[in-house]
């Protein structure tokens, strides 16, 4: 039996996030019952610090996290680590696994895989993709954030990249420090949603926001400048369309929400519709499969798993023009960039293609997530890397 700690995510069930959505897909999907997996889930009641419980058939624990800033993802995942190291040493639990998610915690990982490796244990890590250009963060954090990656990266023992540009990037930056890699991206459901589109669930949202089926392009992700929605927003309003923007997303007490509302007025755009977070997944899907074009704006990452599930569900999809979301799409998309008005044209070029681009354009998107970014394949890759040596 193999066990893998996996550490970084916010823990399982997932809501949003890809380090959430892979964790849940990678648990629920498992191919092999040689390994077990143990997650990290995050809380922030210290009540229900160090409870235990099982969910895919993962042993999930909750490592509590105090309010502080940035710093909490860095105290959690060297918590999460030390208790997982603990675990493992407590139940004399030979060669473990600890998969990292992320590089939050680079000037800890030599007293870390120290630790780990006197136990017989391997660090792998998730490099993810570029958290130090997210520009939520202040200068100093983004330099922290560039610093731990580095060392990350130079004391792992694998990084696991899920995208081929972040291979790139990696063995190019860190050449000196001969970086052990392999490339396992996240993975997508192509099944229809398990709801009618007259089922009540169904209905009532869409009543409830006053939208049409087929008559909106979506937007799924978090609010934040680095997903473009700034550029979205006000190419969306320049746009001819008739069609509505419905954006899924949280926004409370978001500080970005409101200076971008005081800088586009869009909420003078009757188009435009923020209807907050959706966690039901299949009322999502369904979502997804009614609108009529899906736009994506990540700038920063790797495989995204929003888009992975937008190609799979949605016909037609307008992508931000990076190395990333080609790397995914391919010609399964239509692509712009920012300024020059290039995606209110796309939009309406969109809304006039006839039904046998649609289709062409669904297909081609489909299948790139068939043949590339299947759970199933995703699943038995790590399971044939975690077994490795058994």
């Amino acid at each position: 039996m193999r066990h893998v700690f996996i550490v970084g995510s916010k823990g399982i069930p997932a809501k949003y996030g890809g380090y959430e959505t892979f964790v849940e897909y990678l648990t629920k999907r498992k191919t092999s019952k040689n390994i077990q997996y143990h997650v990290s889930c995050k809380v922030v009641n210290k009540e229900n610090s160090k409870k235990r419980f099982s969910y895919n058939n993962a042993d999930c624990f909750n490592v509590y996290v105090p309010q502080i800033g940035p710093a909490q993802a860095i105290y959690y995942d060297i918590s999460a680590l030390f208790q997982s190291i603990e675990y493992a040493k407590l139940y004399n639990i030979k060669t473990p696994i600890f998969y990292i998610l992320a590089c939050r915690i680079g000037p800890f990982m030599p007293l870390i895989v120290n630790k780990i490796h006197s136990i017989g244990g391997s660090v792998y890590v998730n490099p993810d993709g570029h958290e130090w250009m997210r520009s939520k963060w202040s200068y100093p954090v983004r330099k922290y954030w560039k610093f731990s990656e580095k060392l990350m990266i130079k004391d792992a023992d694998l990084l696991i990249c899920d995208s081929r540009n972040i291979e790139k990037y990696i063995q190019t930056t860190y050449a000196s420090y001969k970086p052990k890699t392999t490339f396992i991206p996240y993975g997508a459901d192509v099944r229809r949603a398990r709801l009618d589109n007259n089922d009540p669930k169904v209905v009532s949202w869409f009543s409830h926001f006053g939208i049409n089926a087929e008559k909106y392009y979506l937007i799924v992700g978090r609010f934040v400048p680095e997903n473009n929605y700034e550029t979205m927003i006000r190419e969306f309003m320049k746009s001819t369309t008739s069609k509505n923007l419905v954006i899924i997303t949280d926004v409370r007490q978001n500080k970005f929400y409101r200076e971008l509302e005081l800088k586009t007025n869009f909420k003078n755009d009757k188009r435009i519709k923020f209807v907050g977070t959706v966690y039901d997944r299949e009322l999502l899907k369904k979502i997804r499969e009614l609108s009529y074009g899906y736009i994506h704006g990540h700038s920063v990452g790797g495989t995204n798993p929003s888009l992975l599930e937008a190609l799979s569900s949605t016909k037609i999809n307008l992508l931000y023009n990076v190395s990333f979301n080609r790397e995914v799409a391919k010609n399964g998309a239509m692509y712009w960039s920012c300024g020059n008005g290039e995606l209110s044209r796309l939009i309406n070029k969109a809304d006039v293609l006839n039904l046998d681009a649609i289709n062409k354009l669904d297909k081609l998107s489909t299948n790139r997530v068939i043949n590339n970014y299947s759970w199933e394949e995703i699943n038995s890759e790590y399971a044939n890397l975690f077994l490795g040596g058994c």
